[in-house]
């Protein structure tokens, strides 16, 4: 793990946004790994799973899962068929994702968890 928090993501979506200028406004200046240009790192992805779960990765409730045909939808029902999801469907993942330095992930955007960071 770097000193450095790695924030994974989009660079449009609004939680992204808020996170990326609270890290800033805290002096913190992460790493941005941007998911449209540069994929989803599996080996990450598997981590993220690992230490948060399928259920709280997975964004259920965005546009993106909302236009996935019904048989990809179905298909989640642990975290391999999750996986699959997210890995084709990036914009699945609930964000921000970020990897903290001494290896905590979190995911989405909580002020106060990441002020104890």
């Amino acid at each position: 793990m770097s000193a450095t928090p790695t924030l994974f993501g989009i660079p449009n979506c609004d939680t992204v946004k808020k996170g990326r200028a609270w890290l800033a406004a805290n002096g913190r200046d992460p790493h941005f790994h941007d998911f449209k240009k540069a994929g989803v790192p599996e080996d990450h992805l598997d981590a993220w799973l690992h230490a948060a779960g399928w259920e709280r990765l997975l964004n259920r409730q965005g546009t993106s899962w909302r236009q996935l045909d019904e048989a990809a939808r179905a298909d989640v029902v642990d975290a391999a068929g999750a996986k699959r999801v997210m890995l084709a469907h990036p914009s699945t993942i609930k964000r921000p994702v970020v990897e903290w330095p001494g290896g905590a992930i979190t995911v989405g955007f909580d002020a106060a968890d990441w002020s104890r960071r």
